[in-house]
């Protein structure tokens, strides 16, 4: 990847599978500031030790409803794919021409940590690979979540009640985007749900627990053992 594809900013590295200047920065500031707020949530909940963890997450250039539901979610596009990597210490933005390059540093991970990964964000990659990805090391936390709850949970759920923190958008929101050409405002979105799931790893993996708002706005504990 070029060097004039990446950025430094408040002390975090952030390389682009494509050039930043080739859309403008408009609104990505606020993706930079909270990237440069959050770690300091990461120093209170530090993670158990591994070689490379891979945080990552993606969004998509259509809906369900475009492709014909979500027994078809491979044919939905990769818009924009965000890893975070743990033995490089920067966040890595690739768009679909970049693919490759994604699937490989999912490959090369000891542990990929998402969430919904298994069933969505994988399931998007297959149109681009024969690989079963779901056969790569991976600790997807809705799945974990769900096992204990009998139900699942939305990482906005989790965040808010764990750590007082909101999703910036949601997905479809990020497929107007695309339509808009506004690839990224879609990192912005992506990099900051990356930054949930990490914290959210980190911090069940100290504590042993989570804190999740129920539909009726009760906050609950769930425990967790990863």
């Amino acid at each position: 990847m070029p060097e004039s594809s990446a950025i430094s900013a408040f002390g975090f590295r952030i390389s682009f599978g494509f050039r930043p200047s080739a859309f403008g920065f408009r609104g990505f500031g606020v993706c930079l500031v909270w990237l440069a707020f959050l770690p300091a949530l990461s120093k209170v909940f530090p993670c158990k030790a591994m070689k490379n963890l891979v945080y990552f997450d993606l969004e998509t250039q259509r809906s369900a409803d475009e492709v014909g539901g979500w027994d078809k979610i491979s044919r939905m596009g990769l818009s924009i794919g965000v890893t975070y990597s743990t033995a490089r210490g920067d966040y890595r933005i690739y768009a679909e021409k970049q693919v490759n390059e994604l699937i490989q540093e999912l490959q090369r991970a000891d542990l990929v940590v998402g969430f919904n990964s298994l069933r969505f964000d994988y399931e998007v990659l297959h149109g681009y690979t024969t690989l079963d990805l779901r056969q790569l090391p991976t600790l997807d936390l809705l799945v974990e979540l769900q096992n204990k709850l009998q139900h699942r949970l939305s990482l906005d759920a989790i965040a808010v009640a764990t750590f007082g923190l909101e999703k910036t958008a949601e997905g479809l929101q990020a497929i107007r985007w695309f339509r808009e050409g506004k690839l990224l405002e879609i990192a912005e979105y992506c990099c900051y749900d990356v930054k949930l799931t990490r914290l959210v790893h980190e911090y069940g993996a100290q504590h042993r627990q989570l804190h999740y708002h129920n539909r009726f706005g009760k906050k609950l504990t769930v425990p967790v053992s990863w």
